[in-house]
């Protein structure tokens, strides 16, 4: 994950902005669990967080690029109001999930002092997220997580519903550990130094959310954000370019809605036993062609042709036709290459999906977009097909 600085070393691409940032009513999403939380959605809320999480003694979990941009003014906030604070930073990007970073968060951890009262913050996109979200669940059999979101991916999906995990060579997210935040803090101003391919990385997530829960969302999203994520008209992309400035408000508004359909629905299925399957649609595919390609395909990436994919077999069984329409979008916000893959380097990573049951693959399609059903049928000559139609589809 990389980020750039933001013109004035604050939370904000220009001060313009920040001002404007400061100016937005924060949203409040409940995550009816036991016990419950709420993800607040706002701006500058970086400069909130002392007060918002009563620990004493807290460790701020970062990558390198995250925390030159925010690590160092958040922990100098934190030692102001009177906490202890231990500083961990791992390398950028999805390399960092793995067993060896997992145990040097911990030990790191371990080094620090910290016992059974202390805080994880976990500051950064969804690889941060994951990774201390773990080492949070598992440090003394537990610690309390604060999720802070910097990245549009991790605020409408990674940092919401408590699921943590590293990655293993035989897939994505194989070891991991549901464990529940006492509160995420989404500070879109943190978005505003997003280049446009992260901020792309969100988009597809955000696109999956309103498939799934929220229709209209999607419109929102290629009304808001595409043109900012693409540069589309513009050299200087992103939210605050040219032709692609998007105001605080709108963004808390996206945000706020996608964190409440993730809500609703891991209210319902805390422990991915049933309707949080929905929060896949797209995600066999691309947890296979990400693991397939070395890594060489982002997340976000992968599910923009993931979603094509499953909206390409689901059109082959008579549900709901959304394929012209994904395959639009994804042309316009220009992802990295379809892998060159044959359709059998895939499918021992599709083998090894968390949703395989009884050695069934199960896939999330959408019956109507609102309304996505999980299918345990789904032939393997019908996803070679999809695979062709994919690969047609993105020339």
């Amino acid at each position: 994950m990389s980020e750039r600085a933001p013109a004035d070393g604050g939370a904000a691409a220009t001060a313009g902005q920040a001002t404007s940032a400061a100016a937005a009513d924060p949203r409040l999403v409940r995550v009816a669990l036991s016990p419950p939380y709420d993800v607040v959605v706002g701006a500058r809320l970086l400069h909130e967080v002392a007060s918002r999480v009563p620990q004493s003694a807290v460790a701020v979990v970062s990558d390198e690029a995250v925390w030159a941009l925010y690590g160092r003014g958040l922990a100098e906030r934190l030692r102001t109001a009177g906490k202890r604070v231990v500083e961990v930073t791992v390398a950028p990007g999805e390399g960092s999930k793995d067993l060896a970073t997992y145990g040097a968060v911990v030990r790191a951890l371990a080094a620090g002092g910290l016992g059974r009262d202390a805080a994880v913050l976990a500051l950064g996109g969804g690889v941060v997220g994951d990774l201390a979200g773990f080492a949070a669940a598992t440090y003394l059999r537990g610690v309390a997580l604060y999720q802070l979101p910097t990245t549009l991916l991790a605020m409408v999906d990674a940092a919401i519903g408590g699921k943590t995990a590293v990655d293993l060579p035989e897939g994505k997210n194989l070891v991991g550990a549901f464990w529940q935040p006492r509160a995420v803090l989404a500070d879109v101003a943190t978005l505003y130094t997003l280049p446009p391919r992260e901020l792309r990385q969100g988009v597809a997530e955000t696109v999956k959310t309103g498939l799934i829960g929220d229709p209209g969302l999607v419109d929102e999203a290629e009304r808001l954000l595409v043109t900012a994520a693409t540069g589309e008209g513009s050299e200087a992309a992103g939210l605050g370019g040219p032709g692609g400035a998007v105001p605080p408000g709108a963004l808390v508004d996206v945000v706020a809605r996608a964190a409440a359909v993730k809500a609703r629905v891991v209210t319902e299925d805390p422990h991915e036993a049933g309707v949080r399957a929905h929060l896949n649609l797209g995600h066999t595919l691309a947890h296979a062609l990400e693991a397939a390609s070395g890594l060489a395909l982002s997340h976000g990436d992968a599910v923009l042709y993931g979603l094509v994919y499953a909206a390409a077999l689901g059109r082959a069984r008579g549900l709901v036709d959304v394929v012209e329409r994904l395959a639009r979008l994804v042309h316009r916000l220009r992802p990295d290459p379809l892998p060159d893959l044959p359709f059998e380097a895939l499918v021992p990573y599709m083998a090894r999906d968390k949703k395989v049951l009884a050695g069934r693959l199960r896939f999330v399609l959408l019956e109507a977009p609102g309304r996505p059903v999980v299918v345990a049928d789904v032939t393997e000559a019908e996803m070679r097909t999809a695979w062709r139609a994919l690969e047609e589809l993105m020339r």
